[in-house]
């Protein structure tokens, strides 16, 4: 009954909605690859129940596995950046004014810093593990150009003047994080194109092109990681960032290709996708097509050296973390325990939740930033490790020093 009722809600909305000329509608930037759904018969998110919230369980310094061998004040920077969107919050208010004045500490004394201003909480998953998984993204660089050619010949989009974004946060609250994504066809509201419409023949965002590119394959894995850095022939390079999303869900191509047996889940990565892909020509659109998600960019001003996140503050190249926001407060220190990628060596570091992506769904379920170039993504491509996560939450009072 409860999923009827917000289901007739939504539909009176969307009619009283589709009884005006289409409106021009604000972006609304969000995380990169975010997952939601179509817009055709419009599905409600159930909020978040007792059974299915996350399990945090505060616990002693000692217990953080690998708080002492790390060096705190390496993530400082990073915290800092966190702190320009959350010092107007009450409970962030004491530790971000102290870490102003960090900048300069010690490890110690930073370490003590943030012993005395959090309480560590070990996450755990529903049925009471402590494991999860946690990936790895970067900036890509792709050549490209401002205008189409023989050399570049694939289009990377702009947000569409038609994109119809829906909020319903002001009107129901407990929508606040749901929208649905359309356009205005003979008005009613229809599902916005999917992947393999936008890249078809229709061409049916002709006139929208941000940029041009010279590789399919790498535009597809831009769209994934979010962000990217265009190379002009003139040697400048542009940064350009998700600004919006066609509404349908990210569906992974790694996965399509473990269930058709082209490989192994052992065997798969970035980089091995890419060399099949490049490999069997014939059956490039078939696969991307897969993923009906489509993302739309913004280009960044010429200064901007990372791009922002979720949380709207620049990302720190090995201190920046992903997560799923209904879970992990974005801009909540998170210590994690993992191991490099493709290997068991230990790797335990501070960082910090200043980011989301569709594919980050889970309580104990992050993406590490790597940075920008092809080293960061010889990393990110190959990282799919066990992980644990530990989020240090504000004290209602801090340890006096």
């Amino acid at each position: 009954m409860k999923k009827l009722y917000w289901l007739m809600i939504v539909s009176l909305l969307l009619l009283a909605a589709c009884a005006k000329p289409p409106v021009v509608v604000e972006p609304v930037v969000e995380e990169p690859v975010v997952v939601e759904p179509v817009v055709v018969e419009p599905v409600v998110v159930e909020p978040i129940t007792g059974d299915e919230a996350p399990t945090l369980k505060a616990v002693s310094w000692q217990e953080v596995s690998g708080w002492q061998q790390d060096n705190p004040s390496l993530a400082l920077g990073a915290f800092l950046k966190s702190c320009s969107a959350l010092r107007w919050r009450p409970q962030w208010q004491t530790s971000c004014q102290e870490a102003i004045a960090m900048e300069h500490a010690s490890e110690a004394e930073v370490r003590a810093f943030f012993e005395r201003n959090f309480v560590p909480h070990q996450v755990s998953q529903a049925n009471g593990s402590n494991e999860g998984l946690l990936t790895g993204y970067y900036v890509p660089d792709l050549k490209g150009s401002r205008t189409a050619s023989s050399d570049y010949p694939y289009p990377l989009y702009k947000r569409p003047d038609d994109l119809l974004v829906i909020d319903l946060s002001d009107v129901y609250p407990d929508l606040g994080n749901y929208r649905l994504r359309g356009r205005v066809k003979e008005n009613r509201v229809v599902p916005y194109w999917d992947r393999r419409v936008i890249d078809g023949l229709a061409q049916p965002l002709a006139g929208q092109e941000l940029f041009w590119v010279a590789d399919p394959v790498e535009l597809f894995f831009l769209h994934i990681q979010g962000s990217g850095r265009i190379l002009l022939d003139n040697g400048k390079r542009v940064m350009v960032n998700y600004a919006d999303q066609n509404g349908h869900p990210y569906r992974s191509i790694g996965k399509y290709l473990i269930d058709r047996g082209t490989m192994t889940r052992d065997q798969m990565s970035m980089q091995n996708i890419r060399s099949w892909v490049r490999n069997n020509p014939s059956e490039l659109a078939n696969v991307l097509n897969q993923n009906p998600s489509y993302v739309f960019f913004r280009e960044l001003d010429g200064d901007v050296q990372s791009p922002p996140g979720a949380l709207g503050v620049p990302l720190t190249p090995g201190r920046s973390l992903a997560v799923d926001r209904r879970y992990i407060e974005l801009g909540a220190p998170v210590f994690v325990e993992t191991t490099w990628p493709n290997s068991d060596k230990m790797l335990q570091r501070l960082m910090m939740a200043q980011d989301t992506g569709g594919a980050i769904k889970g309580k104990v379920r992050g993406d590490f930033f790597w940075g920008m170039g092809d080293q960061a993504g010889e990393l990110a491509g190959r990282m799919k490790q066990t992980a644990k996560f530990w989020v240090f939450l504000p004290r209602s009072e801090p340890i006096s020093q």
